[in-house]
């Protein structure tokens, strides 16, 4: 049952980084990726920082930072 929050959370938070950083999503299954790699991404920023996070609310705003950490990494290796 873990799992499939983890999904279902990576790809809300890769539809709304999606939206903040291009302007709409990328589709189901990117989001998903972009989400899930943006999770372990800003759990790991997180922790850096000496926050932490508990609850859905916690994980989907830390899947969020993370993906859009992500998308802007991309971006700046894209225009080089």
């Amino acid at each position: 049952m873990e799992f499939i929050w983890f999904i279902m959370i990576g790809a809300v938070a890769g539809w709304l980084a999606g939206v903040v950083m291009k302007g709409q999503g990328f589709g189901i299954l990117v989001n998903i990726i972009v989400g899930c790699v943006g999770a372990v991404l800003g759990g790991w920023l997180i922790g850096v920082l000496g926050f932490s996070s508990a609850g859905l609310i916690g994980s989907l705003i830390t899947a969020f930072i993370g993906a859009v950490v992500l998308l802007f990494i991309i971006g700046l290796i894209k225009k080089s």
